[in-house]
């Protein structure tokens, strides 16, 4: 069945190397399609939401391989190579592209099949049908693209006819990486130069990565800018760990006591770890040692902000025993620990005081609403919570105690819970678990690891 039952943890500690990154991954291979030439992606996560750009790429035309390799001390990862077919040379799909769960594949490729001059469809599964993506269609038909959805232009499947663009200056009305880079992406096929203001920062894994394909964009605090004309090409992207999938045990690391835990190889971009600011404020004991930063072709990088920007990479050592005190996380926060939410909410259940967290409304459009469904999961076991419309207040510190728990089948409350569950007195079980395999196969492998 897929459930699982967990129980208090009586011993948390080891080490381990966390799954490739999503955010990077996904981009490694939408941007390699478009580039002329092969690229090698290393360390590429082979996971469900990953797969849906692979095999969406497929469909256009790309021609990608997989294959299994000895990468960083001697651990089997995946590599892709990708024969990229440039800005213009993908093909009309022959059916419509089924982008499953993720909001990444549907909203990077709005911003590519807008600029090439054939028609698509793109759609996705019953929570993706649910995501809006007016936020998308509406700066990219700015452009010149022909974009038709569902409920109101607002929802997939979308209907896509590309063609020649032209480049706009577009304030966001609210902060999201991927609508950025979708942007970006029809940036690169308009005529003229795009520039695109965030209102607060997100992650830029994009502008990090781009440039290294050939693209021309530039950056100036909110303020990012896009050359077309520029023709991309092959090259070698590195995949690091995702700091997302390590959250859940830096959190469980913190929690439970006498717990030491090493966690090697995580990406520690600036724009992804509010974790590690919020965790610190409250008291928690980490330390980042070995930092250093990669290139995107693996090689040391030498910093010229002009030009390129490394992704920092560090080992996180997390130990637990120290006293944690509340916090109030507000809305500029919100987009350095998009994906963190369900797990600070599970840190607030054992800070001393009301930790509130608010500005946070985007979270209700995510794979679930997830406010709610947090809100009522940890309630289930014990946690005094008040929710809001854009976010909640928290009082700890909580005793949990175990319960029967729902994950809504979205992989960042399953693995949420599991960690919940670890703290709770009593038996705890979790139902729809599988979910976790979006973005962390082997996130209860790692779990029983540490707990043995």
């Amino acid at each position: 069945m897929d459930r699982i039952e967990i129980c208090r943890a009586k011993k948390f500690k080891g080490e381990f190397f966390p799954p490739p990154d999503k955010s990077i991954s996904h981009r490694a291979v939408i941007f390699s399609s478009i580039s002329k030439g092969k690229s090698l992606v290393k360390n590429f996560l082979k996971a469900e939401d990953t797969m849906t750009s692979v095999n969406s790429m497929k469909m256009l035309g790309v021609d990608i391989v997989h294959r299994r390799s000895t990468g960083k001390k001697n651990r089997r990862e995946t590599e892709l190579i990708i024969n990229g077919r440039g800005l213009y040379g993908l093909k009309e799909p022959f059916d419509i592209i089924d982008c499953r769960n993720s909001g990444t594949t549907i909203r990077l490729l709005s911003g590519i099949l807008s600029g090439n001059a054939f028609f698509s469809i793109l759609t996705g599964d019953e929570s993706l049908k649910k995501r809006p993506m007016s936020r998308v269609i509406l700066p990219l038909r700015q452009m010149g693209a022909e974009i038709m959805a569902r409920g109101g232009d607002n929802y997939p499947p979308l209907a896509v006819r590309g063609g020649r663009l032209k480049a706009i200056k577009y304030s966001m009305p609210v902060a999201s990486a991927q609508v950025k880079t979708a942007i970006m992406l029809a940036g690169l096929y308009a005529v003229g130069e795009t520039e695109v203001i965030e209102p607060f920062k997100s992650r830029d894994h994009s502008e990090r990565i781009l440039p290294c394909f050939g693209a021309h964009i530039s950056v100036e605090g909110l303020y990012i800018k896009i050359r077309s004309g520029l023709e991309l090409k092959g090259t070698e992207v590195y995949v690091p760990g995702d700091f997302s999938s390590a959250a859940f045990f830096i959190v469980a690391a913190i929690l439970i006591p006498d717990s030491e835990v090493l966690i090697k190889n995580v990406g520690v971009n600036p724009t992804r770890t509010g974790l590690l600011e919020v965790l610190k404020q409250m008291g928690a004991n980490i330390v980042l040692n070995n930092i250093r930063d990669i290139y995107a072709n693996s090689s040391i990088l030498t910093h010229d902000n002009s030009l390129f920007i490394g992704e920092p990479v560090a080992d996180i050592y997390c130990k637990g025993g120290r006293d944690l005190k509340s916090i109030n996380i507000m809305r500029e926060s919100i987009p350095l620990l998009i994906d963190e939410f369900p797990i600070i909410c599970v840190a607030a259940t054992q800070a001393e005081g009301i930790t509130t967290i608010r500005g946070a409304e985007e979270l209700r459009l995510k794979e679930s609403d997830r406010i709610s469904a947090i809100s009522k999961e940890l309630r289930k076991m014990g946690a005094e919570i008040e929710e809001f419309e854009d976010g909640l207040s928290i009082k700890g510190k909580t005793e949990l105690k175990g319960a029967s728990l729902e994950s809504y089948k979205d992989h960042r409350i399953a693995m949420a819970l599991s960690i919940a569950s670890l703290i709770a007195d009593g038996t705890s079980t979790i139902n729809n678990v599988s979910s976790v395999n979006i973005s962390f196969p082997g996130f209860f492998d790692i779990l029983s690891k540490l707990t043995a």
